[in-house]
């Protein structure tokens, strides 16, 4: 299906800001959404179902106050990560708030998306599914859901190994919903390659972190500035899991990145004491190495915008999507 129309015309902008589990906290998800993007929660750094519920609270009266005080803008929809593996009823009890309190889409990620795809549905939600091969985008769109993400090489956190060449395309080919590419998207350039590979949608990840509303600790927003692609590692040496680590963070606390001890399965067993992934070892995809500062969203934005208009190449192209952002409509 072609990107809905309750999506496409609050977007200055195709991109998703995506949700990251301790980055993405109630003040970046309104920054995206009033810059006109997707903007994202995510249930996995919630203690319980109330803190999520406060978090939903605080997003919603600042949106809604934004847009009755700016009815010519666009505010961009939000969306929630939840995690697959919560029980039926649970599942359905996240449904209920998240629709109560406006949001429109729903992410899931490492998991099977079979059961829970109907549910989403059933309440009116939009349901996105992470995929890192295209095996996983097959069983996503076998289960019924509305979106893939295809999380591709050089992205951060749990990404794949497949080129966006190929795997955009591929998904594209055998999926008729909405394709986001994700995986190393820093510029507006990106976004619109994006389009120009069949994806509806960018997602925005590791760019995001390092801007002044995400909930990251400066030392790690810092540690992306300085960044470059030599600086990332793609290892199951963390967790266990394939995924994109930043080398200074595994140094800082005194593991050698060319050295670490790979588990059988998932585990962090073998990390220093007290040591966590993603509070103390931190993610970054290849995209760092475009990263030089760390702006307001709404500046970033901006400056997407300016990249997005000038990547589509010839003067009238270009004019096009300028016209098209104008109205809060993607080219």
């Amino acid at each position: 299906m072609p990107l809905p129309d309750d999506l496409r015309s609050h977007l200055t902008l195709p991109a998703f800001a995506a949700p990251m589990f301790l980055v993405s906290g109630p003040e970046l998800a309104i920054a995206c959404c009033k810059a006109g993007v997707i903007g994202s929660l995510t249930r996995n750094h919630c203690r319980d179902l109330e803190d999520l519920e406060e978090q939903l609270r605080t997003v919603r009266y600042a949106l809604d106050r934004f847009g009755a005080a700016h009815p010519d803008r666009k505010v961009g929809p939000l969306s929630v990560n939840i995690s697959p593996t919560f029980g039926r009823d649970e599942f359905r009890q996240h449904l209920d708030l998240c629709r109560r309190y406006g949001v429109r889409i729903i992410v899931t990620s490492v998991g099977n998306p079979t059961e829970n795809a109907p549910l989403v549905q059933e309440y009116g939600l939009l349901h996105f599914h992470d995929a890192t091969s295209v095996r996983f985008a097959e069983k996503a769109a076998a289960a019924g859901v509305d979106g893939i993400v295809c999380i591709g090489a050089g992205g951060g956190g749990h990404a794949g190994t497949i080129s966006h060449l190929a795997f955009v395309p591929l998904v594209r080919r055998m999926f008729g919903g909405i394709v986001v590419m994700a995986g190393a998207i820093s510029t507006g350039a990106a976004i619109r390659a994006a389009e120009v590979l069949g994806a509806d949608l960018a997602y925005v990840g590791t760019r995001m972190i390092a801007t002044r509303e995400s909930a990251a600790p400066d030392a790690y927003k810092a540690m992306l500035v300085a960044g470059s692609t030599t600086d990332v590692i793609y290892t199951r040496g963390v967790n266990g899991l394939p995924a994109s680590w930043l080398k200074a963070s595994l140094t800082e606390i005194g593991l050698d990145p060319d050295n670490l001890f790979i588990p059988e399965g998932r585990s962090t067993e073998h990390l220093p004491a007290g040591k966590t992934p993603w509070r103390d070892i931190w993610s970054g995809g290849q995209g760092i190495a475009l990263i030089d500062d760390v702006p307001t969203v709404a500046e970033l934005v901006e400056r997407l915008q300016h990249e997005y208009v000038a990547a589509c190449g010839v003067p009238d192209m270009a004019d096009a999507a300028r016209a098209a952002l104008s109205r809060g409509v993607p080219a």
